[in-house]
């Protein structure tokens, strides 16, 4: 009975008991050690693992919007291009489809019937659907089409506008060889036409020179019989 009705502090007492109290407080003082570590991983997943809306949205309003509709977006309201309804600059590339056409967001995913332009600044300018934004594909060569930093995108259009431009000199320099072959053998056929024309006018002049000759030997010829005949009459 004395036993059942022992304090806590005389549990303690006991070198046995005393240990096992020891373990109980260890093993809560790692539980909250291990607590703390996955709280801190979690604050840093939220950084560096979830991407943030705002990375999501382009830098700029007005990326994947071509020069010559800057104009058009630069209005306080925006008409959607299909005429279905109208929305305000602020709305222009925040991530949400408002015009059914997707010319709200030229520079997000978020419309799937909306167009990314690429400047490629170096290159030639290109159009891309939306659905190839932020993908982590570099489609652009100047990389613009990939800002939510997901993929690095190196820019290139200054190495393929200089390909390209040495593809259209060899290009052009094989059409002005074509162009210089071409002349030479229209020259050619000139010269081959003149030449049988030339040839039909000497067949003609050898023609009338050969009548000329068997007219000329054929009156020979009579004569000849002529006074042969009269020879043999005198005779």
């Amino acid at each position: 009975m004395k036993h059942d009705t022992m304090n806590v502090d005389q549990l303690r007492s006991t070198p046995f008991q005393a240990k096992n109290v020891a373990s109980i407080g260890l093993l809560m003082r790692s539980a909250v050690r291990c607590r703390l570590l996955a709280a801190a991983g979690l604050l840093l997943a939220s950084f560096f693992v979830v991407p943030s809306v705002s990375s999501l949205l382009p830098r700029s309003s007005f990326l994947g919007i071509s020069p010559q509709d800057e104009r058009y977006y630069a209005k306080t309201v925006i008409g959607c291009r299909d005429g279905s309804k109208s929305f305000s600059r602020d709305r222009l590339n925040d991530g949400f489809c408002d015009c059914p056409d997707g010319t709200d967001e030229p520079g997000t995913s978020a419309c799937p019937e909306s167009k990314f332009y690429c400047k490629n600044v170096g290159d030639a300018p290109r159009l891309l659907f939306s659905s190839r934004v932020n993908d982590h594909i570099c489609d652009c060569c100047d990389g613009s089409d990939e800002y939510d930093g997901s993929v690095f995108c190196q820019n290139t259009c200054f190495k393929l506008g200089a390909k390209n431009l040495n593809i259209d000199d060899a290009r052009h320099s094989t059409e002005e060889r074509n162009d210089q072959i071409e002349v030479k053998e229209s020259k050619i056929m000139v010269d081959m036409e003149e030449l049988v024309q030339n040839l039909k006018g000497l067949n003609m002049l050898t023609m009338v020179e050969l009548m000329f000759l068997i007219s000329l030997l054929t009156l020979i010829c009579g004569r000849s019989r002529a006074r042969r005949r009269r020879y043999f009459w005198r005779n």
